[in-house]
Formats: C-alpha cells, structure tokens, sequence
C-alpha cells in the first residue's frame, strides 16, 4: 500500500506545529485541507493516527509515521545537499533529546565538533528521552535506555557519576550524628522534577524507603546545584559540577568513598545519513573523554 507524501507531511507539520490551524499555516493551505488529508489518511491506515489535543499528539501509530516522515525529509535534504542543491536554502537541522545533566556538562561541546548543522534539542530526563524517539519528535537520543527503540540503532558512551552532597551546615545540622539512612529520610531534599527518582533510590540503596517528603523541585541543572549549594536540601550531583565546589568548601560529600552511576546510550534513526554520522561520532568522541568508561 502506497502511503501519499503530502497526507503524511501533513501529519507531521500538525504534530510540529501543535494545531491544525498552525499546519495549515505553515503549508500554506487551508485547515480544511490540512484536515482532509489527515482523516485521508487514517482512512488509508485504518487507524487513529491523532489525539485530539492542545497540542496535538501522535497515538503509537501516528508515532510510526511521524518518524517515517521525517526521516524522509532527512533523506530528501541529505540528497539535495550531495547534489549541491539547497533547495529552499534552509541549514542542515538535527533534532536531539538530551537529559540535562549532560546539557550542562559534556553535551555542547560535541556539537561544536560538527559545524555547519543547525540543532533543536529537547531536554528531557535520560529515563524519558527514548520517548521522543519512539514518537518520532527526535532524530536522536542520549538515554538511559540499552534497547533500541524500533527503527534505531544503540551504542553505550560511558557512566556518569553523582555524589551525594549537601551544604557542609545543612549536613551538620540535619544529616550528621546518626545513621546515614535515617537522615536522609527525614531532611529535605532537592530533586529535579515528579519524574526525578534518583535521590529515592540512594536511599533505597542504603535500605531506606525514600528520601524526605519536604521537597524542592528544581528544573534545571544548574539550579539543582544551586539549591543543593544553598543549603535547600541535599542532592545527587554529577562529580564533574561537585568537585570544584566541594574544592571551596561550599559543599560536602554525606558519604566520602560512595557515589550512584548512570550509563548513557547514543541512540538515532538507522538511516543512512551523513548529518547523522558526522553527530554521532562528535558525541561519542565527546562522551569518551568526559564520562567513565
């Protein structure tokens, strides 16, 4: 079965743009058109290929042909580019979830060993970022994840380590004098959203249930640090942002000798295209020097 170019570039500029109006906008037809050839074709599939939402979002099967769509227009931009044709002149654009601690540490410079292409990276945690490329809202993922998601390939490039620490009086007046576990049960904590569960499972490590219900939720990498540092809470900080502050005595390690590793994974489309390449062998490059074997 023939599936139509346009019905699924439709599809996919509704899933970029969020509405059906934006689409139509960005095509330049009408919402009419834009919803006739969306109805097409999930007549053609015979499936729901769209949830009705603000924004719109992919169902599984829309996710399929939203990834099939766009990497034809990855494959469509790598040929003009070999045939020196830029067609509308648009630069070479790679989409990339990437969890924040990397973000905030390694990740950027391995983009500057690939100029000439255009990134649209998206921040989500390493446990999620798979996600996106199941949806296929991203090219590429750095994630915690070994199995590849179907489509895509999967390589590992190195561990990540966090520490747990604390501001040395926070330590002293909340943590210290007792068992470990016991203190961490009870002090506050910073994490870094709802879907953070890393400081829980130190604890659990340690034989707790959980870390303390007084929370502070703090989105960014540098934030978290920031709070941690602050005397908010205690937290997990990847060693290469603790180091130079503990160096300063603003913080503490809680347990000197101790620390939790996260490996990460490359993943992205199996597709043969050279942006694709020349990315993922600047981030492995990149990984091997920053990260632990």
């Amino acid at each position: 079965m023939d599936i139509p170019l346009d019905q699924v570039r439709t599809l996919l500029a509704v899933v970029d743009e969020g509405t059906f109006d934006a689409a139509a906008a960005a095509l330049h037809v009408t919402p009419s058109a834009v919803s006739q050839r969306v109805k097409a074709l999930e007549q053609r599939t015979g499936r729901v290929l769209l949830q009705r939402t603000k924004p719109v979002r992919p169902t599984e099967s829309g996710a399929v042909l939203v990834r099939y769509a766009r990497q034809l227009a990855r494959l469509e931009r790598d040929a003009w580019g070999e045939l020196g044709l830029s067609g509308a002149g648009e630069p070479t654009r790679v989409s990339v979830a990437v969890n924040a601690d990397s973000l905030a540490t390694w990740f950027l410079p391995a983009l500057s060993r690939v100029p000439g292409l255009c990134f649209e990276l998206h921040r989500e945690d390493e446990g999620h970022t798979a996600v996106l490329l199941r949806e296929g809202l991203v090219m590429a993922a750095v994630t915690s994840s070994p199995d590849p998601v179907p489509g895509c390939t999967a390589r590992p490039l190195g561990r990540m380590r966090y520490l747990p620490a604390a501001e040395p009086e926070f330590a002293r007046t909340r943590i210290a004098g007792r068992p470990l576990v016991d203190g961490l049960t009870t002090a506050p904590v910073v994490v870094f959203d709802r879907k953070d569960d890393f400081q829980d499972a130190y604890v659990r490590r340690l034989g707790g249930a959980s870390a303390g219900p007084l929370r502070h939720y703090v989105p960014t990498s540098e934030g978290f640090l920031d709070a941690v540092a602050a005397g908010l809470g205690w937290g997990m900080v990847p060693e290469v942002q603790a180091y130079p502050l503990l160096d300063e005595g603003l913080l503490t390690l809680l347990a000197p000798g101790e620390w939790m590793d996260v490996t990460l994974y490359w993943q992205q489309w199996k597709l043969d295209s050279p942006a694709l390449a020349a990315l993922a062998d600047a981030v492995t490059a990149t990984a091997a020097e920053a990260l632990r074997g």
